[in-house]
C-alpha cells in the first residue's frame, strides 16, 4: 500500500524536467539524443557503401541531385528511402560507385573515365562559381573535409562536404576528380567487430595518364598502390568540353578512441560553441532580470490598485471612479472583425502545441541531426493534428463574442493560415522548379501535403470546433453597458502604432541571439542541436510576451481605452517585424547570395517564418492579457 503523501507530487515533476532540460542544454552534442537507434558492428571487409547526397551552396541555397553533374555513375541508380522532412529539404540520397571493405586500405583506386560535354562542362563551371559542395554519407555520417587549425586551438575544425572544383587566376576551371578518403573506426574490445564513428575526405584535382581505355578494368599509369596523391601534388585537371576526366579514390582506416555514442560531436562542435554559450547564458539572464523586474512593479501596483479600489466601496465614499475601473462596462464588449480575431488566436494555439510538442520530441533526442528530416517531418505532422485545438479554440471564443455562424468561422480556421502559407511556398517552390534544383517539391509530395491538410488537418478542425461550440460560452465578470463610453484622447506614448511597436522589442530581445544561430542553421548549411537552451529561451519568450503584454494593456485599461483585444495580439505579435528586419540585415551582412531568385527564397521563406512567429507570440500576447483582463475585474466590487 502507498503511504499517504509519498506519491508523484506536481513539484517533483517541475524538477525532474528542468533536470532534463539544464542536462539537455549542456550535455555534449552526442551524449542525448537517437534513443533507439542502435550503432551497426561492421566485421573485417564488410561492404561499405558510400552514398551521394544533394549539392549544396550557400551562395544560392538551390541544392542539386549529386548526378546533375556529370559524376561516376553505377550501373543502376537506387533512391534510399526518403521520409517527408528530407523531401521538403531537398535531400537527394542515392548509391554511388565508392564501395569500401572495412578495415581494407585502398592505396589508389580508378573508378570511370568521363568526356564532358558542352553542357556538362558549362555545369561544372558554374557549380565551380557558385562554390558547389559535394556531400556524401557513410554509415549515416556526413562527410567532412578538414580544416587547417588555427594558431593555438587544439580543437579540430571541419567543413561539410567537399567543393566541386576550384578556380584559378587565370580563369581556368579545374575539377576535384581524386578523393582521399579516411574512415575512423571505434575497436570493440570483446569482439573482432568495429563501428565507424568518423567519415574525412580530402579532395585533389589531377590529370590522369593512361594508355589504353578499358571500361571494365579501368587504370591509369598516375594511379597505382606505389603513388600517393595530395592536393597540388600532380597537374590538376581542367575543366573543358571534350576533355575527358578520370575519376579516382583511395582509402584509408585509422583506429579512433571515439566512442559511437560521441561521433556527431565533430559535426555539432565545429562552431564557436563557446561563444554561443555565453551569448545565451548572458541572454537568459537579461531577460530574466526584466521579466522579474516587469512582474515585481506589476504585481505591487495592481494589488494596490485593487486595495483601494475595494476600501472606497466599503466607506461608500461618493468619489468619481478613476482609471481601469472606469471603463468595466465596455472591457468586454466584442472587438471590430471578432470573427477573424478568433481565426487567428485559434491558429496561434495550433501553432504554440506544435512547437512545444517538436520542442518536447527534441529535448528526448528525436529530433537530433543525425535524424535526416525528423524536424521538419514532426512539424508538419504535429501541425496537422493540432488542428483539433484550433477548431475549438476558434469556437470557443467565437461563442463568448455572441457569434453563431461558427462553420463559416470553422472554414476560415482551417483555410486562411493554411492557405496563405501554401500559396507562397506554392510560389517559391515554382521559382526552384524553374532552376531545376532537386529542393522543387516533386508533385507526389505536393499531393501528400494537400491529401494531409484536406483529409485530416480540415476534418480535425472542424471537430474541434464542434466540441468548441458546444460548450456553455465563456461568461463575462462584469455585464456591458449598451451604449458604449467615449474614449478620451490618449498621451502619444498610448498611440496604438507607438505602444504596439514598442511592445514588440522585449519579445525580440528574448530570442535575437538565439535567432543567429537558427539562421546559420538554415542558411549556412550548419548543423543546430542545443535544443536544451532553444526551450529555455522558448519559455522566456511566452513569460517575456505575456508580461509586456500585460504592462501595456494595463497602462491602456488606465488611460481609459478598452479596445485591447487586437491591441493585445498586435503587441506581442509586432515582434515578427523586429525579425523580418533582422533577417533583412542577416541578410546584407552575413549571406553572400547574389542570384535574384536565391534573394527571393530567402525572403520569401523569412516572411513565412515571420508570419508564424506574428501568430504564435499575437496569441501568447492576448491570452495572457485575456486572463488579465478578467482576473483584475473579478477581483473588484462593482455596483
Amino acid at each position: 500500500m502507498a503511504t499517504p503523501g509519498r506519491g508523484l507530487r506536481p513539484r517533483h515533476l517541475l524538477i525532474f524536467l528542468a533536470a532534463a532540460v539544464l542536462y539537455a542544454a549542456s550535455s555534449p552534442a552526442g551524449a542525448f539524443y537517437l534513443p533507439g537507434v542502435a550503432p551497426r558492428d561492421f566485421q573485417k571487409d564488410d561492404e561499405l557503401q558510400v552514398k551521394v547526397n544533394k549539392l549544396s551552396s550557400i551562395k544560392t541555397q538551390l541544392p542539386y541531385d549529386y548526378y546533375f553533374l556529370d559524376y561516376c555513375k553505377p550501373q543502376a541508380i537506387k533512391n534510399s528511402a526518403e521520409n517527408l522532412g528530407e523531401v521538403l529539404r531537398g535531400d537527394r540520397i542515392e548509391n554511388s560507385v565508392y564501395n569500401f571493405k572495412m578495415r581494407r586500405d585502398e592505396s589508389c583506386k580508378v573508378v570511370c573515365r568521363r568526356k564532358l560535354s558542352q553542357e556538362a562542362a558549362k555545369n561544372f563551371k558554374e557549380k565551380i562559381d557558385d562554390e558547389y559542395r559535394v556531400n556524401m554519407i557513410l554509415d549515416n555520417l556526413p562527410v567532412v573535409v578538414p580544416r587547417q587549425t588555427r594558431e593555438g586551438s587544439q580543437t579540430p575544425s571541419f567543413e561539410h562536404g567537399y567543393r566541386v572544383g576550384y578556380k584559378l587566376k587565370d580563369d581556368k576551371y579545374y575539377i576535384n576528380n581524386h578523393l582521399s578518403f579516411k574512415v575512423l573506426y571505434h575497436e570493440d574490445q570483446t569482439s573482432p567487430d568495429a563501428r565507424i564513428v568518423g567519415f574525412h575526405v580530402i579532395p585533389s584535382s589531377i590529370k590522369h595518364e593512361y594508355g589504353t581505355w578499358d571500361d571494365n578494368n579501368p587504370t591509369a599509369q598516375t594511379c597505382n598502390a606505389n603513388i600517393k596523391i595530395t592536393p597540388g601534388s600532380h597537374t590538376p585537371q581542367e575543366v573543358a568540353p571534350d576533355a575527358y576526366v578520370v575519376f579516382s579514390y583511395d582509402v584509408t582506416f585509422e583506429a579512433s578512441e571515439i566512442i559511437w555514442a560521441s561521433r556527431w560531436d565533430v559535426y555539432l562542435l565545429s562552431s564557436d560553441s563557446q561563444i554561443h554559450w555565453f551569448s545565451i547564458v548572458n541572454s537568459l539572464m537579461i531577460v530574466l532580470f526584466l521579466s522579474g523586474m516587469v512582474a515585481m512593479i506589476m504585481m505591487r501596483t495592481l494589488y494596490k490598485d485593487i486595495a483601494n479600489y475595494n476600501q472606497l466601496d466599503n466607506q461608500d465614499e461618493a468619489q468619481e471612479e478613476t482609471g481601469w475601473k472606469l471603463v468595466h462596462g465596455d472591457v468586454f464588449r466584442p472587438p471590430v472583425h471578432s470573427g477573424l480575431l478568433c481565426v487567428y488566436v485559434g491558429t496561434g494555439v495550433q501553432f504554440f502545441g506544435m512547437t512545444l510538442v517538436t520542442m518536447m520530441f527534441a529535448l528526448l533526442g528525436f529530433l537530433s541531426p543525425a535524424n535526416r528530416g525528423g524536424l521538419m517531418t514532426a512539424m508538419v505532422l504535429l501541425w496537422v493534428f493540432m488542428g483539433v485545438l484550433a477548431g475549438y479554440t476558434s469556437s470557443r471564443l467565437y461563442k463568448m463574442f455572441k457569434g453563431t455562424e461558427w462553420k463559416k468561422i470553422t472554414l476560415k480556421t482551417a483555410f486562411m493560415f493554411p492557405g496563405i502559407i501554401f500559396a507562397l511556398f506554392f510560389f517559391l517552390n515554382a521559382l526552384i522548379w524553374g532552376e531545376k534544383s532537386s529542393g522543387a517539391v516533386p508533385f507526389g509530395t505536393m499531393f501528400a501535403l494537400f491529401l494531409l491538410w484536406f483529409g485530416i488537418s480540415v476534418p480535425l478542425v472542424f471537430v474541434g470546433s464542434f466540441l468548441g461550440f458546444k460548450q456553455p460560452a465563456i461568461e463575462d465578470p462584469v455585464k456591458t453597458n449598451k451604449i458604449p463610453r467615449q474614449i478620451p484622447e490618449q498621451a502619444w506614448y498610448l498611440q496604438p502604432a507607438f505602444a504596439i511597436l514598442a511592445g514588440g522589442i522585449l519579445p525580440f530581445g528574448a530570442v535575437f541571439i538565439e535567432l543567429f544561430f537558427i539562421l546559420t542553421s538554415i542558411w549556412l548549411n550548419q548543423f543546430y542541436y542545443i535544443f536544451g537552451f532553444l526551450f529555455i529561451v522558448f519559455i522566456i519568450l511566452i513569460v517575456t510576451c505575456a508580461e509586456i503584454t500585460i504592462v501595456l494593456c494595463y497602462f491602456q485599461l488606465c488611460s481609459e481605452d478598452y479596445h485591447w483585444w487586437w491591441r493585445a495580439y498586435l503587441t506581442a505579435g509586432s515582434s515578427a517585424l523586429y525579425l523580418f528586419a533582422y533577417a533583412i540585415f542577416y541578410f546584407f551582412n552575413k549571406l553572400e547570395i547574389t542570384k535574384l531568385v536565391s534573394g527571393i527564397l530567402y525572403f520569401g521563406y523569412m516572411l513565412i517564418i515571420s508570419y508564424a512567429f506574428f501568430v504564435l507570440t499575437g496569441t501568447i500576447g492576448f491570452y495572457a492579457c485575456f486572463w488579465f483582463v478578467r482576473k483584475i475585474y473579478a477581483s473588484v466590487k462593482i455596483d
